[in-house]
């Protein structure tokens, strides 16, 4: 099953307030011994699990097995250091370093603090020779240097095979979705996804309440041992609670391909505007008469403020066109949107603005259009947020938006929209039954579920 993310932007502050099959795996062999060999890798496949090849790869063929060392580099300590810590004579360890170099497997300018690397070595005591060193710098890949029967080294890209699992989550709220989830077994960006997911329904930190129940399917990309690789899409989110009964299925209609999030119903989760277009902010003025905290006298405040630390990004609210970005008298830093149906939204005392916002420029929801500040008629950091109609201000906060699209409009759409739900069902259906109640469970993708 094929389903995109939308990404469609929230704040972790929201969240505060959610078995693998052995298979084929490919091993690129960059070439030293020839020039051509040294420009192109050459695939090479092992049909042997991640596991296995670490040894087998690194001798091909070789019956000698090697005697494995293991260390982690240390704060400002450099690969070659560590290499002869190992026991590696300073000349292997050199040879097998140059040839991860030079073929831009290894950056020695960008090495995390904490990488493991692995040297192999045959022989015994002082004598041992290295035979082979090996490093993961990301997941499901390794790299190593081997040496060959010459002396020289020669690189290698080893990759493992990986593939989508889903799996899902349900359970009661004690204190947050965020700690909630976490516990039952999903990793922080799944739960900053599913509460991307309910933006536009939702306050996190005042509509979440204990008792309240949630459901969440994600994908989760794992080696052909079933070992975390790396975190997947949300498929589906729910929330069943005092503020909120609702459901989402991800999904990406076939006429222009823009992903979202859409009820049963086929009407999606992103509205026109967004009412708070900024990471963990916190409300401190609302639209309305106020005493300015400048001029100390009663003025309109046609605007809502949301103090943030400085520095914190400022999304577009819509999708729309810039229609000014520069200094605004005691706006400061001043950027402002022309969408559709006369609305426009206007963000101010910004400290700088985004990458390449200038007028003119097309901008879709939740890009980055600046970042909080002071700047203007300012008493602190925070984003003065405007939205108008027909050039009025009028209060955000209370504004009830136009909907997002509606796949009902658009039949064939709708057919498509409704066979994904099916699957995803299908997927939650079996879950649930494979499960007999346990709120963490692995459903591999394409499974059917049982019958009921």
């Amino acid at each position: 099953m094929s389903i995109s993310l939308s990404r469609g932007m929230t704040s972790l502050a929201l969240l505060t307030a959610l078995a693998g099959v052995t298979t084929v795996s490919t091993l690129y062999l960059v070439g030293q011994s020839r020039e051509a060999e040294a420009q192109t890798p050459v695939p090479v496949t092992l049909a042997t699990p991640l596991a296995a090849t670490v040894l087998t790869a690194e001798e091909l063929g070789d019956p000698v097995m090697a005697e494995r060392r293991e260390a982690a580099l240390r704060p400002r300590q450099t690969l070659i250091e560590l290499v002869e810590d190992l026991g590696a004579n300073r000349s292997d360890a050199a040879l097998s370093l140059k040839a991860l170099y030079e073929a831009d497997l290894v950056d020695p300018r960008r090495v995390p603090a904490g990488l493991k690397v692995n040297a192999y070595f045959r022989g015994d005591g002082e004598s041992a020779q290295l035979a082979s060193l090996s490093m993961s710098n990301e997941a499901g890949k390794q790299i190593m240097s081997r040496r060959m029967p010459d002396g020289s080294f020669r690189p290698l890209l080893l990759r493992a095979h990986t593939e989508p699992v889903a799996r899902r989550i349900t359970a009661t709220i004690d204190t947050s979705i965020y700690e909630t989830a976490l516990s039952k077994g999903a990793r922080d960006q799944q739960v900053v996804d599913f509460a991307r997911v309910f933006a536009f329904d939702l306050d996190f930190q005042r509509d979440i309440h204990p008792g309240d129940e949630f459901e969440m399917v994600y994908e989760e990309i794992v080696d052909e041992r079933g070992n975390h690789v790396r975190t997947g899409d949300v498929i589906y989110a729910a929330i069943n609670g005092k503020a909120l009964d609702k459901a989402y299925y991800r999904f990406t209609p076939g006429d222009d391909g823009m992903t979202d999030f859409f009820d049963t119903n086929g009407d999606a989760a992103t509205k026109f505007l967004m009412k708070t277009p900024i990471n963990g902010a916190r409300l401190s003025s609302n639209f309305g008469y106020r005493r300015h905290p400048i001029s100390g006298y009663n003025k309109l405040h046609k605007g809502t403020d949301f103090a943030a630390p400085s520095g914190t990004p400022i999304y577009a609210a819509g999708h729309g066109t810039i229609e000014r970005a520069n200094r605004y008298g005691g706006y400061g830093n001043y950027v402002r949107i022309q969408h559709k149906n006369g609305y426009e939204t206007a963000y101010a005392h910004m400290l700088r603005f985004g990458p390449g916002i200038r007028s003119g420029r097309r901008v879709r929801q939740g890009d980055i259009i600046g970042y909080v500040g002071s700047t203007g008629a300012s008493t602190g950091p925070h984003l003065h947020y405007e939205v108008l109609i027909n050039g009025k201000q009028v209060n955000a906060m209370t504004l009830k938006l136009p909907t997002g699209r509606k796949l009902s409009e658009s039949p064939e759409i709708l057919a498509e929209f409704e066979q994904v739900r099916a699957g995803i069902d299908a997927l939650r259906l079996g879950g649930q039954m494979m499960a007999s109640g346990d709120s963490d469970t692995a459903i591999e993708p394409g499974d059917t579920p049982p019958a009921p």
